[in-house]
C-alpha cells in the first residue's frame, strides 16, 4: 500500500499564507543541507497531487526551472513525475505528465495508494485542508519558517476533531527553517 506525504511551508504560528494570500514571508535562502533534505524527501515519489488553484503556477514554474543550472535536476524530477490535479471544474490542464481527477477525493487517493504509489501533496490550502479533514495524509513534512504572520490561511482549520500525530524527526537548518516530520497516529 502506498503512502501520501504532505510537504508544506508554514509560519511559526501555523499559517501557509497571509490574510490576502501573501507568501512574501517565506524564507528562500536555502543552504545545501536543506536543498538535499527536500531532494531526498522527493526522490522516492511516484506521483504528485495538487489542487486546482495551485496547479497552474506549480506546473509552469517547474517547466521554466529546467533551464536554471542550480534547479535543473530537481525541476526534471518535478516535470517527469506524473501529476494529478484535483478539481470539480477543470476537464483538462496543460502540463507535462499531468491529468485531472474530478471524482471523489477519498476514492481517487485510495486508487493511487492501492497502486503502491508514493504520493506527495504540495497544495493549495483548500485542497490540503480537504486531505487533512478526510485523514488521507500519512506523513506530514512541515517546513516551519522563522516568522509569525499573525493572521492568514491555515490548513488545519477544517478539522472536526483533534488530529494526533507522532513526531518522527525535527531538523533545523542554517536559514532558520525547521523541518518537522510527523506521522498520523492510526
Amino acid at each position: 500500500m502506498g503512502k501520501l506525504k504532505l510537504q508544506m511551508q508554514v509560519s511559526v504560528d501555523n499559517f501557509i499564507a497571509g490574510p490576502n494570500g501573501e507568501m512574501d514571508w517565506l524564507v528562500w535562502d536555502w543552504d545545501d543541507n536543506l536543498k538535499n533534505y527536500v531532494a531526498a524527501l522527493n526522490e522516492p515519489i511516484d506521483h504528485i497531487i495538487l489542487g486546482r488553484k495551485m496547479a497552474k503556477g506549480f506546473i509552469d514554474a517547474w517547466a521554466e526551472r529546467v533551464n536554471d543550472p542550480e534547479m535543473a535536476e530537481f525541476a526534471h524530477k518535478m516535470n517527469d513525475t506524473p501529476k494529478t490535479v484535483f478539481s470539480k471544474t477543470l476537464e483538462s490542464i496543460n502540463g507535462k505528465n499531468t491529468s485531472v481527477a474530478n471524482g471523489d477525493l477519498v476514492d481517487e487517493i485510495a486508487k493511487l495508494k492501492n497502486e503502491n504509489q508514493e504520493i506527495i501533496a504540495y497544495g493549495g490550502g483548500n485542497f490540503v485542508s480537504s486531505l487533512i479533514k478526510n485523514n488521507l495524509i500519512d506523513d506530514y513534512h512541515l517546513f516551519v519558517n522563522p516568522v509569525a504572520v499573525g493572521k492568514g490561511m491555515t490548513i488545519f482549520g477544517s478539522l472536526d476533531e483533534k488530529l494526533n500525530l507522532n513526531l518522527i524527526k525535527a531538523t533545523a537548518f542554517e536559514c532558520g527553517i525547521v523541518a518537522l516530520h510527523y506521522q498520523t497516529k492510526k
